[in-house]
């Protein structure tokens, strides 16, 4: 029984392997859904075969160990623990599998990849399910960027972005429609014979997330100078997680859906009513302020709601803004280690670039001036894993490094959001 389970592991492995490889050389957004939609399922299907297989007892070991490592070591998804050297290992079924991609030859054959397409036999043989190609004279080839760089990559956003590292990041499927109660989880009182029920779904208690591609583009020249292995690591973190954190940031607020991000300032989702304006005269009253934009949020959102504005709005207009009894509501807070705090009626102010949200001055009629939200509410759905694709780019004369990132990103509760915009009268 577990020898058939073991085949039917390495056929689905198999398939996997097959799908990655379609995955890498589509540019077809319908396609990249099935792709993915199908992907999902096979990893359900992968997780439940390794379970049944570390329930059974041992058997006598009738296959080849190289037999055996390939049926189990097919990319299932495990949990992820720190090894040897700094190197990741997956803990599968009390087995402990090294990643090829943390691996410093790995490492190393990536770099040499970066600056000058080489792709040696060895940079093949630890990974084939992706099947480089042998020359990069003709033909557009591609890797996966090593987990060591991705993970750098990872905690470089939560640092540098200030919006990315308070939204929600899902793992989810893509192309499905989701409830946000389960996104969202909440919990009540249940009596001695009484049971939880779930909430019933309404229009906008659930949501979907389809298959985008964010790529960043780094040009050779800019990583052929590094001669060391951690020079390069760092460069290429820095140049890719900066570029992806600035493109997905400005999704998050002002992205249509078409192809990226639906951004708060798009969604149509968002009632009528959490959409208010402010004048010249009404922009520097609190009592205004109050009225249109604090009142508007209901209390259930206004635990741990932040304001984005420009630094031009804020410093031209709530910096030193006071109450009734002159108490100031519009306050910078100095600290010692962690610099300034803007605050607003005690509420967190996140300054963002001009080129995000619009300074009240440059501002014209009912442009967004400022944006009053919990940013736990909106999230983006990725797995988080990056592919880097090599190509000769004909109008520069140069090779082009292109780092190719699957996401989605939308409001989870449209209920929780004030948008301010500018009114002229």
């Amino acid at each position: 029984m577990k020898k058939k389970l073991m085949d039917m592991l390495a056929k689905k492995n198999t398939r996997k392997q097959e799908i990655n490889a379609l995955v890498e050389k589509s540019q077809d957004v319908e396609e990249l859904r099935k792709l993915g939609a199908e992907l999902d399922s096979l990893n359900t299907e992968l997780r439940s075969l390794q379970d049944m297989i570390d329930a059974l007892p041992e058997e006598p070991e009738t296959q080849p160990q190289s037999q055996r490592t390939q049926a189990v070591n097919g990319q299932v998804p495990g949990v992820v623990t720190a090894g040897v050297s700094g190197q990741e290992q997956r803990n599968l079924g009390g087995q402990e599998i090294k990643d090829p991609f943390a691996t410093m030859e790995y490492r190393t054959a990536f770099m040499q990849f970066c600056k000058t397409g080489t792709i040696t036999e060895e940079f093949r043989k630890m990974q084939p399910e992706y099947r480089l190609d042998a020359m990069t004279t003709t033909t557009e080839v591609s890797a996966i960027i090593p987990s060591t760089i991705l993970r750098e990559i990872i905690k470089e956003a939560k640092v540098y972005g200030q919006i990315f590292s308070r939204i929600r990041v899902l793992n989810i499927k893509g192309g499905v429609t989701v409830p946000i109660l389960t996104l969202k989880p909440t919990a009540t009182r249940i009596g001695q014979d009484a049971t939880s029920d779930k909430k019933k779904v309404t229009a906008n208690t659930s949501v979907s997330f389809s298959y985008y591609g964010l790529e960043c583009k780094v040009s050779t020249s800019l990583l052929a100078e590094t001669v060391t292995l951690d020079g390069f690591e760092a460069l290429i973190k820095d140049l890719i997680g900066e570029a992806m954190i600035i493109a997905i940031e400005g999704e998050i607020i002002s992205g249509d859906g078409n192809g990226q991000c639906l951004g708060i300032t798009a969604d149509p989702r968002v009632p009528a009513a959490n959409k208010v304006t402010l004048n010249a005269d009404e922009i520097t009253a609190w009592d205004e302020w109050k009225r249109k934009v604090f009142a508007q949020m209901p209390l259930a959102y206004k635990a741990g709601a932040t304001f984005l504005m420009a630094s031009g709005t804020w410093e031209g207009y709530i910096d030193g803004m006071v109450d009734a009894n002159g108490q100031p509501v519009g306050r910078v807070n100095y600290g010692i280690a962690d610099g300034t705090q803007e605050r607003f009626g005690g509420k967190e102010v996140i300054l963002v670039e001009d080129d995000l949200i619009a300074p009240y001055d440059d501002a014209d009629d009912d442009d967004v001036i400022a944006i009053y939200c919990n940013l736990k509410n909106y999230a983006v759905n990725s797995n988080l894993q990056m592919m880097m694709f090599r190509y000769f780019d004909h109008d520069t004369n140069e090779w082009i490094d292109k780092a190719i990132l699957i996401s989605d990103g939308k409001l989870l509760d449209p209920y929780g959001v004030v948008i301010i915009s500018k009114e002229v009268v």
